[in-house]
């Protein structure tokens, strides 16, 4: 089951092209544009991803890890198979909801503009760096930039309950995003508007699936499924 939630991160942030040419374009603009982007050329923008996918790591790892501390310790186990479930159905929600169902909450609902805008600005401090040095560091950074797809991602990864399952489904969901990024110069020309739209709705229902992935586990182990 966890190599089937892995898969279907990867394919989260495959589909999610359109959101992360729309939240990251144009910070990845910027990178471009700057002294460093303009001399390191691919190689600065692979070690940048590369630095982004390294942090989606991280935080699978330690959300993987919280969620084995706590998820199912005897002393909160009604507090924690409750919040399972909720998180499940939230989930579900939000998949739901990026993929149009309807329009009160989806994925961009939890997206934060103010850190991106404030990270943006920083980028100019780019210009006397080289690119070797400015690169992995920016993406090491950049990738806690809040993204709603991320967050559902996330939240799933903590239910897994295990540091590998999760450390691997932010690295999947972080590959699956990069090449969106790694050609967004070349892909706002091919992708269209009503391409992108089902692309996200194709997004949506992998987080929703990626719920009742999770929901079905959870009532398994709370015996309310056979």
């Amino acid at each position: 089951m966890s190599g089937s939630l892995i898969s279907m991160a990867f394919m989260t942030g495959l589909m999610g092209a359109g959101h992360c040419i729309g939240m990251c374009g144009g910070l990845v603009g910027a990178l471009s544009l700057s002294e460093a982007g303009r001399k390191g050329g691919w190689l600065f923008h692979l070690l940048y991803n590369a630095g982004r996918i390294i942090t989606y790591t991280f935080i699978g790892a330690v959300v993987g890890w919280l969620g084995s501390a706590l998820a199912y310790t005897d002393q909160f186990k009604l507090v924690t198979r409750s919040l399972l479930l909720a998180s499940d159905v939230f989930i579900i929600l939000i998949g739901l909801g990026t993929a149009g169902m309807f329009t009160w909450l989806n994925a961009s609902n939890l997206d934060f503009t103010g850190p991106m805008k404030a990270m943006t600005i920083a980028v100019q401090g780019l210009r006397r760096l080289p690119p070797a040095l400015a690169a992995l560091p920016l993406g090491l950074l950049f990738g806690f930039i809040p993204c709603g797809y991320l967050y559902a991602v996330a939240i799933t990864a903590a239910q897994s309950a295990e540091v590998t399952t999760g450390a691997l489904m932010l690295l999947a969901f972080g590959l699956g995003t990069a090449p969106s990024l790694l050609i967004f110069g070349s892909a706002t020309h091919w992708l269209s508007g009503r391409a992108r739209t089902w692309m996200l709705r194709i997004a949506g229902l992998l987080v929703a699936g990626m719920g009742v992935i999770n929901l079905l586990k959870h009532l398994r182990l709370m015996g309310w499924l056979s």
